[in-house]
């Protein structure tokens, strides 16, 4: 069969919700193999023209370690499901130190019913990638969003700096635990500066949660008494959820709806057109180095370069394989 036909079929096969066409679509985009790249352009470009970019909703679950990310997306599932809404779980892994691979331990706390066609989970694996997420999660997340209404990606455990969620997600959720710290310590976070729903997990802790929950709006409210955190509309809100005991997970659903709402298709089709820009300039750094930006000028104009090619209807992995391009023929002029 021609590529051109086999693309056509696998992309049939994911907007009809078919498992297996998404499995071995996120397989694709998962495989590092240069040989896979244009397959993968092709597929991600048939997708992004077979439906609308707003037609899902990107969720990002970050926090540190031991919070309870899992058992909340696990919930959040569940509760999307009740509300009749796909869903599509992209739960990152630290990588094995011997294979490589993701150790699944995520996906091990997420128990579903597997003939449930509304819901899809997947595990990736960091491969050693810092920032919470690994390389393929940005088309991984455009495979799942063209066949599930929701696609909620769970980081690993993040600390202070570990940001790259903001730039794959259209609602980023910082997920803290009660004793975490106090609001010193939230405001140093540099993570801080990115959610748009805040949640304290473990409510049944009681007078502890609280406090976690107060010492999170007094973080936020210290973050834009000097300058840094601006909500530009959206008032970011303190969400107290129990996970194990589904208590604040109906209204934590609520708040997510109501911050799609809030960005309207224009607002997400800006999120996304950023993290697509920041997609493309990672690509290329991850394949030229230091050595490829300077030789274009500098990060300012791989980005201009990037954007350019994205406004012009390319994904961002053929615009960074365009510009390693122009990279290799200015080494290959400088050779002769």
């Amino acid at each position: 069969m021609p590529e051109a036909d086999v693309i056509e079929a696998l992309a049939a096969g994911i907007l009809a919700v078919d498992k297996a066409a998404i499995g071995r679509a996120l397989n694709l985009v998962e495989n590092r193999r240069q040989e896979n790249q244009t397959f993968i352009e092709a597929l991600l470009a048939s997708l992004a023209s077979a439906r609308p970019q707003g037609a899902h909703h990107r969720v990002g679950i970050t926090g540190p370690p031991g919070v309870g990310k899992s058992t909340l997306t696990a919930a959040l599932a569940r509760e999307l499901r009740a509300r009749a809404q796909t869903v599509g779980i992209l739960a990152v892994d630290p990588s094995s130190i011997r294979s490589g691979g993701a150790l699944l331990g995520d996906r091990a706390r997420m128990a579903f019913d597997p003939g449930d066609l509304g819901l899809f989970v997947r595990s990736l694996s960091t491969a050693g990638e810092a920032g919470g997420l690994s390389y393929a999660v940005h088309a991984a997340a455009d495979v799942l969003g063209a066949a599930f209404d929701v696609v909620v990606m769970e980081t690993t455990g993040v600390g202070q700096t570990e940001t790259d969620v903001e730039h794959v997600a259209d609602t980023v959720c910082l997920v803290i635990q009660p004793g975490s710290g106090d609001v010193l310590q939230f405001i140093k976070a540099g993570i801080m500066e990115i959610p748009d729903i805040l949640v304290v997990n473990k409510a049944d802790h009681g007078r502890l949660a609280k406090r976690a929950a107060n010492d999170l709006a007094g973080a936020l409210a210290a973050l834009r008494a000097v300058g840094v955190r601006a909500d530009s509309g959206w008032h970011v809100p303190v969400c107290l959820v129990s996970a194990r005991d589904r208590q604040g997970i109906q209204e934590f659903a609520d708040l997510l709806a109501s911050h799609r709402d809030s960005l309207g298709d224009q607002g997400v089709r800006e999120r996304r057109d950023q993290g697509r820009l920041a997609w493309g300039c990672a690509l290329f750094e991850r394949r030229h180095g230091e050595h490829g930006i300077a030789a274009l000028g500098g990060r300012d104009a791989v980005r201009m370069r990037v954007a350019s090619r994205l406004a012009a209807g390319q994904t961002a992995p053929s615009a960074a394989r365009e510009l390693g391009g122009a990279y290799l023929g200015i080494v290959a002029s400088k050779a002769d």
